[in-house]
């Protein structure tokens, strides 16, 4: 109880300036981590999306944070460069630190804080996002687990972090070990990095972070790690791990995916389904791609040319073209309709009859 009424005497009072602010901006979608889990002392992103927030994507913003220290006190209304973050595109952005650097603590005086609370601001803190916390993930008891391999999340995603924890105490062979190197691949073996010895960069690519006490730690993305094409589905990823140069190795593992849902496809419409100069002309497509905002139409109609556009999001862009007003003087019985979306890609390209009009 005390632990939670010190982190909103945090969180209210201890934020600056919080009642001069000027603008809300809202409060992230979410916030994770690479790697997924990290010591104290250990370099790290942290990856804000503010997809749901009023920021812009041309916004410079920087990290308030005040606990467990405030790096950046007294500069509130200009904030400090060192505190920018970096804008990694479709709205999300991060911010690289090593925590004991950063906050200039001790591990251990950070690990008895309150944690990560920070807010995400303009240059002069004239907008501001929410109090947040950024998460963090303790696995210090893994050591006395009885466990020789443990996995950050449990069931990864191909495009999302994953930690690999391996106690090398466990493993017979493995206790005099120079360097473990992760000999791997994904859907038993379909696309897969295997460990070479003889080839300097696999080696460098392969190595497991060394944690101390036997414990070994591997990060990795794996559609970067294992450069998988487009549209790649994963549903496992095996492994084993190896001492120094094949010197022992562990028995195979096996880490299953999380379930792959595939979202619905997207459905694109014209609708009335019969239409004549007297009518608007409404265009909807419905579950779009993430990065899918806008659909750009060029209608012609004999020596006519209509264009615009609609905005929306995933679930759905709609819009309606006035051809009462475009076509009254035009003696026309078709019209061509073109749509493309911010992303340049052709929607539908086709012709549309007119019904005559009475």
């Amino acid at each position: 109880m005390k632990r939670f009424i010190h982190i909103l005497l945090l969180a209210f009072i201890m934020v600056p300036n919080f009642i001069q602010a000027q603008e809300n901006a809202g409060a992230p979608t979410k916030i994770w981590s690479y790697p997924v889990i990290y010591k104290y002392d250990e370099e790290v992103t942290w990856f804000f999306d503010l997809s749901a927030t009023t920021f812009a994507e041309t916004e410079d913003l920087y990290l308030w944070i005040w606990s467990p220290s405030e790096p950046d006190a007294g500069n509130w209304e200009n904030s400090s460069d060192f505190a920018k973050l970096h804008y990694e595109g479709n709205k999300v952005w991060s911010f690289t630190l090593t925590p004991t650097v950063y906050f200039s603590k001790s591990a251990e005086d950070i690990a008895a804080s309150a944690g990560f609370w920070f807010r995400l601001k303009d240059k002069t803190g004239t907008k501001q996002s929410d109090v947040s916390n950024v998460a963090y993930t303790p696995f210090a008891d893994f050591a006395t687990s009885n466990e020789l391999i443990r996995a950050y999340p449990p069931a990864p995603t191909l495009t999302g972090g994953l930690s690999i924890l391996f106690n090398a105490n466990l493993q017979p062979g493995f206790e005099d070990a120079t360097s473990v190197h992760f000999h791997s691949g994904l859907n038993n073996w379909d696309l897969k990095v295997e460990y070479q010895a003889w080839l300097p960069e696999i080696v460098e690519k392969t190595q497991l972070k060394n944690l101390g006490g036997g414990i070994y730690k591997m990060d990795l993305i794996p559609s970067v790690y294992y450069n998988a094409p487009d549209g790649y589905v994963m549903e496992n990823l095996v492994f084993l791990m190896v001492k120094d140069d094949w010197a022992g190795t562990t028995p195979d593992q096996v880490i299953n995916a999380a379930e792959y849902i595939p979202p619905p496809p997207p459905k694109f419409m014209f609708f009335p389904t019969q239409i004549s100069k007297r009518d608007f002309l409404g265009i909807i497509r419905t579950n779009n791609e993430s990065n899918v905002n806008k659909l750009i139409y060029t209608i012609t109609a004999a020596d006519v040319v209509i264009t615009g556009e609609f905005s929306g999001g995933v679930s759905e862009i709609k819009g309606f073209v006035d051809l009462v007003t475009k076509l009254q003087n035009v003696n026309v019985t078709e019209i061509h309709v073109n749509v493309v979306d911010n992303n340049g890609r052709v929607i539908t390209d086709t012709n549309i009859p007119l019904k005559p009009l009475d």
